[in-house]
């Protein structure tokens, strides 16, 4: 089957905000998802950008406010109206469990959007390795099984493969998608990937340097 790579984090708003609608254009499409947990962090640091916490406070209350409330309206998805809780926890847990459970070969398309849904339609803490057993269990996972498998060298092992992988192919943010090699930042992007999908875009992705 013809895929599609996923880039994001387990944290991500915009992910979220576009998890829904990215999986249906998929089944659409008949493409598997690739997913590829990616340490954001590293790779906006190696994209010469500062962290959100960085930004000045109006940039944030856009980001995290305005913008959100906008998008989860026109995506029809629930939110808790403001930024999570424990957002500043860091995802490397979540995003761990999720390279664990593809690791064991099994699908994560439901747990990809069990962990966004849960954060920011439900305020979870992603860094709690409780809630990620409960919410792994929600979608019929052996949660504990998962955490103990997140937690081997071999994982984090491939979650820093998966993440200077991203860095090597210049993503800057989450979620980014790649059509045949194409590639499309934010969710914002989902109806062009969805035309990419029924008819790939002239030129190509990197350009020829001149």
């Amino acid at each position: 089957m013809a895929e599609i790579e996923y880039f994001y984090a387990a944290h991500s708003a915009y992910a979220y905000l576009g998890s829904a609608r990215f999986m249906a254009i998929a089944a659409a499409a008949g493409r598997r998802i690739v997913h590829k947990p990616v340490d954001l962090d590293r790779a906006l640091e190696a994209a010469g950008s500062i962290g959100f916490r960085e930004r000045p406070l109006g940039h944030r209350n856009y980001h995290f406010n305005r913008e959100i409330e906008r998008w989860a309206e026109y995506r029809g998805v629930r939110t808790i109206g403001r930024r999570p809780t424990h957002h500043h926890h860091s995802p490397d847990l979540a995003n761990c469990v999720l390279v664990a459970a593809m690791d064991e070969g099994h699908p994560v398309d439901g747990l990809a959007h069990r962990f966004l849904e849960a954060h920011w339609g439900e305020d979870a803490d992603l860094a709690d390795p409780a809630t990620l057993v409960r919410l792994a269990g929600e979608v019929d996972l052996d949660g504990d099984a998962l955490l103990v498998h997140a937690g081997t060298q071999r994982v984090r092992d491939r979650y820093d493969a998966i993440t200077r992988e991203a860095i090597d192919r210049h993503v800057f943010g989450s979620p980014t998608y790649f059509v045949d090699g194409d590639m499309f930042y934010g969710q914002d992007r989902l109806e062009l990937v969805e035309r990419a999908l029924e008819r790939p875009f002239a030129n190509t992705w990197p350009p020829i340097a001149s």
